[in-house]
């Protein structure tokens, strides 16, 4: 039996030599000061960051959270999420509401017409529309095939028809002609709701306010500033974290991102300039030259939305409605 298995039944080991004794320590010391030498070692490689070679030490991607990471604190989400805004600001200093318009009625109308389809068709479509009907004297008097047929273009034109006719009219009954300036008022209008509300607030008036429209909503859940569905909770929920004088220029940033990179089906996530601080990274395409081809409008070298951009955007305007293709 070895010494082990004696002592296990009770047996006390055989003694050993001095010589063996000896041996052992030395074996024991020599062994000691290698792991000692070795943990200084490692010790020394994740201070410097480097290996036992002098190639540099190849990091985890940091795009992804490891799964032993803390939850994000609410106080983190909202300073990440202000650094956002703040960075979105410096990579859109140009953002503004992407519907052509000269007064708040224009706006208003432009904002109604804009359901379901893109700013671009209801810039192409307005002119037309203004020219026919400048004032809600003019829209409220309006036959409702006439007037059809001018916002066809931008879809669901029936409906649409009814809710112009229907504004105009109450502007014309009940506030002399003239858009009321606060939210109270203008929600009583037909085919107003909190966002078209807020859009002309915040654009004719001067009056902050959150724009939750579908680009809107899809990015602030996907950098998990929100899990709400519901377009009034959240703009409950962002109004929570952003100050009131940011309202409206937030809103800007945020669609104008959503509409250029930040898409529904297919983010361009490796030429996204807040990569860095979104966690939902990776949703899109990743390979910076296979996402810079998924860039749109002034992003990606294309014209933008309006047919009369403000003078410090840097894109090209859009073409009238007709305009052929590759014409400009």
């Amino acid at each position: 039996m070895s010494p082990k298995q004696n002592s296990a039944v009770g047996e006390q080991p055989a003694a050993k030599s001095k010589k063996t004794t000896k041996a052992a320590k030395r074996t024991s010391t020599e062994s000691a000061s290698a792991d000692s030498t070795s943990s200084e070692s490692v010790s020394s490689e994740h201070a410097s960051g480097r290996s036992g070679s002098s190639k540099p030490a190849t990091r985890a991607p940091s795009a992804k959270r490891p799964k032993s990471a803390k939850p994000e604190s609410h106080l983190g989400m909202v300073r990440r999420a202000r650094r956002i805004n703040r960075e979105l600001a410096d990579v859109y200093p140009y953002a503004h509401p992407e519907l052509d318009f000269r007064n708040p009625f224009e706006l208003l109308v432009a904002t109604v017409l804009s359901a379901q389809t893109t700013d671009l068709r209801v810039n192409q479509t307005t002119p037309a529309v203004f020219a026919k009907y400048p004032t809600p004297e003019d829209m409220a008097a309006a036959v409702p095939e006439e007037l059809e047929e001018v916002i066809r273009p931008t879809g669901f034109f029936r409906a649409k028809t009814r809710s112009l006719i229907g504004l105009s009219t109450a502007l014309r009954d009940r506030y002399d002609g003239e858009v009321p300036g606060t939210l109270k008022d203008l929600v009583t209008l037909p085919g107003v709701g909190r966002k078209t509300a807020n859009v002309v607030l915040g654009n004719a008036f001067g009056v902050p306010g959150l724009t939750v429209d579908t680009h809107f909503g899809r990015l602030v859940r996907r950098w998990k500033w929100t899990d709400q569905e519901d377009p009034e909770k959240v703009e409950a929920e962002i109004a929570e974290i952003f100050p009131k004088s940011e309202w409206t220029m937030l809103s800007h940033r945020i669609i104008f991102h959503g509409r250029r990179v930040c898409h529904s089906r297919k983010p361009a996530c490796g030429a996204c300039p807040i990569a860095h601080l979104c966690p939902s990274y990776g949703e899109g395409e990743t390979d910076p030259e296979k996402a810079k081809k998924l860039l749109k409008y002034e992003m990606g070298g294309y014209p933008g939305q309006r047919l009369s951009p403000p003078p410090d955007y840097p894109g090209k305007p859009a073409p009238p409605l007709g305009t052929p293709a590759g014409a400009e």
